[in-house]
């Protein structure tokens, strides 16, 4: 199993046990962590790309090559497990990299890139050559900004059907939620929720079901996002500024979602935003949060959240912008920190601002 743990790459896996070795993208290259069997201590095993703040990991399943999208930074792929890397980026006219994702397309492995400011390219070859799906582009961008301008948005994650990989779901922050159903050759911007999209997960026992994060709440959809549901707003208890979301796949209506403490404007005020983590059983209409084993007042931001699902129980892994990685595999019910010392994990300047 090739876990990865990042700001803006692959969060949601399937297995069939534990995995004993995780790749952690960080401001400082991809660290890679081990443990000798599934229930014992990670230790630190290697570290690759060190000059590069990685944004984005994910393992390209069908060829099992290691690709890393870096800020300010271009793609960087690794075919020998991590023993030498290639900067591939011919035709990637952006190369501040904030988001990757992988699917099959026509038999073959195909990888995506979202970018700052907000663009989307593919690559059929691993990174060698890349072209950009310019038709994400063809909608409404005039209200694109992030925070505010002369700031750019960014693509912040990329989303698959589980059932058909043209079916394709970009958030942009700030920016909305776009959907192609010809594999990028068309997108719609979709409506019904704040355009500040962070996360959406897919049930994959039910692909119109989704449910997406932004700045200001979590949303579901049912009819694979024609309409939302507002389920959390701002003064909720998960938190005013909700990012990472993972559901664990086989039982979909379990969803986790990292937050910060409040909303954006008073995070200057007090120094720091504070974190929380919070666990739904019910697709997000009611949510617990979950404390046991993290210390009183968690202070770093969460930037990082994966999952992973080997049927008869799973393990969820969150890192901070300290350098510090958590880990359950009781499904939430306690925590443990399984490395510290490590660089932040953080998308671009966040590292610093929300320590």
């Amino acid at each position: 199993m090739n876990l990865t743990l990042s700001h803006g790459g692959d969060s949601i896996f399937t297995s069939s046990a534990p995995s004993t070795e995780m790749l952690v993208g960080t401001r400082e290259g991809v660290v890679r962590l081990v443990r000798e069997a599934p229930g014992g201590g990670w230790r630190p095993a290697g570290r690759w790309l060190a000059d590069k703040h990685i944004h984005a990991l994910l393992v390209e399943p069908l060829s099992g090559a290691i690709v890393a999208g870096a800020h300010q930074g271009s793609v960087h792929v690794s075919e020998d497990g991590g023993a030498s890397w290639q900067r591939r980026d011919d035709g990637l006219t952006e190369t501040n990299v904030y988001c990757m994702a992988a699917a099959r397309a026509n038999g073959a492995g195909r990888i995506y890139a979202g970018t700052e400011p907000a663009r989307l390219f593919c690559s059929d070859d691993l990174g060698r050559h890349w072209r950009e799906l310019a038709a994400l582009r063809s909608v409404d961008t005039s209200a694109w900004t992030f925070p505010a301008p002369p700031h750019h948005a960014h693509a912040k994650h990329i989303c698959f059907h589980p059932r058909d990989p043209r079916t394709i779901y970009v958030g942009i922050e700030q920016g909305g939620l776009l959907k192609t159903t010809d594999g990028g050759e068309t997108f719609a911007a979709l409506t019904g929720m704040h355009d500040d999209v962070h996360r959406t997960a897919i049930d994959p026992s039910d692909p119109d079901r989704i449910y997406l994060s932004s700045g200001v709440g979590t949303y579901a959809s049912s009819d694979g996002g024609a309409s939302w549901e507002r389920r959390t707003d701002a003064a909720h208890e998960i938190g005013g500024y909700p990012d990472c979301l993972v559901l664990r796949p086989h039982d979909p209506a379990t969803l986790f979602v990292t937050a910060a403490e409040t909303e954006p404007g008073q995070w200057g005020p007090r120094g720091t935003t504070g974190s929380r983590l919070s666990r739904s059983s019910d697709g997000g209409l009611s949510w617990t949060p979950l404390r046991n084993g993290l210390p009183d007042r968690l202070t770093p931001s969460f930037q990082a959240l994966s999952i992973e699902d080997w049927g008869e129980s799973f393990a969820i892994y969150g890192a901070t912008v300290s350098g510090e990685i958590w880990a359950s595999e009781d499904g939430g019910e306690s925590w443990s920190e399984i490395a510290s010392g490590l660089p932040p994990i953080s998308k671009s300047f966040h590292y610093a601002l929300l320590g």
